[in-house]
Order: structure tokens, then C-alpha cells, then sequence
């Protein structure tokens, strides 16, 4: 990647995942896994999908709903427990809907699946499959989207940007002032986040969740990933969550620019944002750690003891669930 001026982060990180011929989820869509750059729970137990799945019943039954949609599924191996996992009662009634993007992912999720889901490219046009009523949830799938990365100059905030030299040389910049995204994090006091803190936005997921979110009339969701409150998303993390994970290695720094298109790159989850963004068309909004989903739906038994000790995945993980508001 070279650049002669420079590019907000949030490009640079755009183009590093999502390039249709560069980017990572385009080249190396297959590399999750013991043997790729990353592990997602539910390939470490099955717990998750069991207590997705119960989760899943209860909130059909009590939407009426029996279209059950899973935005960014993977290679489908999370959408097959599910599916697997719901009580016949409920199974045999639902239809299963699988948002994907990618050609690789959606022949891998054909191959293991079949004739028991429907496929879609956006959730908008599942939606219009499901008549606006449909359980939804999602696994890693914010996480997946480009974020803008800011520094506290003083009182003020100020973009980052990257320029790549042809020798191969970074250098970081800020761009001028200019109106901020809506974020809870801008609320923070200098007290809070002091002078060089960088923090992250998802602002490209709160732009793309506005696309289809209308077309919701009528339901429950649920949103898996990691992260934090806003208040405690950045303790002791004076340079924000930004990090690369290749061959299972967490790359930091600018180190995240030296494999591009080879390994993810990924930021932590502001769920006071993820709530914040939603909260217009919510009934109700819950969250709470994955630990404590396990617990409630797939019972001490099922639930692998990394997902659920202090310091395993289960901590690291939020799960958000929530309720649409009528209409």
C-alpha cells in the first residue's frame, strides 16, 4: 500500500480488510482457526451455539417470529450448532437466514449447511425475505468493521491519519479539525482520558446498521463481542485497542502495518456506542459478559471452563441482547 498524502485510519484499515482483491477477508477468509490468525469461541466449544440456540427459542416464541437471521456467519459452523441445538418444537418451524459477503465464506457455508438456510448479501434484503419480523444475532461481526482512530490534543480532539512512503516507511499525522462522530467517548473528561489518548469509533457499523435497522418491525438480537463500557474500555490502554493477529500472534504498534492483507486487524467494541445507537428503536436493551450468558442458557455443564473463569473469554466477550420496540 502506498500513499502520497495522508489517509484517515479508518481508509487505510478499509482497504486492509475488505479490498475485493488485497484485503484480508478477501485473500485469507479461511485463516480462523487453530491452524489460522484467530479462534472464535464458539470453535473452541460448544457452548456458545447451545446457549445461542435456547436464547433463540425463547425469543421466537416470545416475538411470534420464525425467521432466525445470523449476520456474518463465518464458515456456518455457529449457525449449524444453533440450528442443531433448538428444541425440535421449534426447529422444525424455522427458517434460517445467513448474511454473507463473501463468495469463499458463502460456498463453505452452502457445503456445510444445504438446503436448510436462505443466503442474502445485506440485511436488508433478509429482512424483505422475513417481512421486517426476525430474531437476529451475531458473532464477531462488529469487530469486523473499520473504525476512526482519534487523539485528545487538550481539550479538543483530532483525527489520525497514515501516509506509506514508497521506501516502505510510516509516518502518522493528524488531520484538521472537524465535527466528531457521535460517540460516548467524546464525553469523557481529560481526567478520564488525558492528553495523547487515542481512542477508536465504529462509525462505519453505526452508518451501516442505519441502512437496514428500519426495516426491523418486529423482534429480539443478540451481539457478541469483546470489549467494554465506555468508562473502562481504555484503562491502561494510553494508544486505544487497535491491534493484528497473525498465525495466532497479536501484532501492536506499527507493526499492525507490515502484513497487510495477510492478518486481521480488529479494535475493541464500545457497547455504550453499540447502545447508545440503537436505543431509539429498543424496547429493552441487556448486556451483560459472555460468562453470564452461559450460565443462564447453556448451563454450568455445557460451558467450557476458559469460558467462564475471571479471566478466560467469557469475560473478555459482552453479549448484547435486545428487544425491538413495537410499532
Amino acid at each position: 500500500m502506498e500513499t502520497e498524502t495522508p489517509i484517515p485510519f479508518e481508509e487505510f484499515m478499509w482497504r486492509a480488510l475488505h479490498d475485493p482483491r488485497r484485503g484480508y477477508y478477501a485473500r485469507r477468509v479461511t485463516a480462523v482457526g487453530k491452524r489460522g490468525d484467530f479462534t472464535t469461541a464458539p470453535m473452541l466449544s460448544s457452548a456458545p451455539a447451545r446457549a445461542i440456540a435456547a436464547w433463540a427459542a425463547d425469543a421466537m416464541r416470545q416475538s411470534k417470529c420464525r425467521n432466525l437471521i445470523e449476520i456474518g456467519p463465518g464458515e456456518g459452523k455457529l449457525a449449524a450448532g444453533v440450528l442443531a441445538a433448538l428444541p425440535w418444537s421449534i426447529r422444525w418451524r424455522t427458517r434460517l437466514h445467513l448474511v454473507e459477503t463473501s463468495a469463499p465464506l458463502r460456498e463453505a457455508q452452502q457445503k456445510l449447511l444445504g438446503t436448510k438456510a436462505r443466503w442474502h448479501e445485506h440485511p436488508a434484503a433478509a429482512l424483505d425475505a422475513c417481512e421486517g419480523a426476525a430474531v437476529i444475532f451475531s458473532n464477531e461481526l462488529v469487530d469486523a468493521f473499520p473504525v476512526r482512530r482519534f487523539r485528545r490534543c487538550g481539550e479538543d480532539w483530532r483525527e489520525m491519519a497514515v501516509t506509506f512512503t514508497p521506501d516502505g516507511r510510516i509516518s502518522h499525522s493528524l488531520l484538521p479539525p472537524a465535527p466528531l462522530p457521535d460517540s460516548s467517548v467524546f464525553s469523557l473528561s481529560p481526567t478520564q482520558l488525558p492528553e495523547g489518548q487515542v481512542v477508536e469509533v465504529h462509525e462505519s457499523y453505526r452508518q451501516w446498521q442505519e441502512e437496514w435497522l428500519p426495516k426491523w418491525k418486529r423482534g429480539r438480537r443478540l451481539t457478541i463481542d469483546y470489549g467494554a463500557k465506555v468508562e473502562s474500555l481504555y484503562q491502561r490502554r494510553p494508544q486505544g485497542t487497535v491491534r493484528a493477529y497473525l498465525l495466532q500472534q497479536r501484532l501492536e504498534g506499527d507493526d499492525i502495518y507490515q502484513n497487510i492483507g495477510r492478518q486481521d486487524i480488529t479494535a475493541d467494541i464500545n457497547f455504550t456506542d453499540l447502545m447508545k445507537w440503537s436505543e431509539k428503536e429498543m424496547e429493552t436493551q441487556n448486556l451483560g459478559s459472555m460468562s453470564q450468558f452461559l450460565a443462564l442458557h447453556a448451563g454450568d455443564g455445557l460451558a467450557d471452563r476458559m469460558l467462564v473463569e475471571a479471566d478466560g473469554a467469557g469475560e473478555a466477550f459482552l453479549v448484547l441482547d435486545e428487544l425491538r420496540r413495537a410499532e
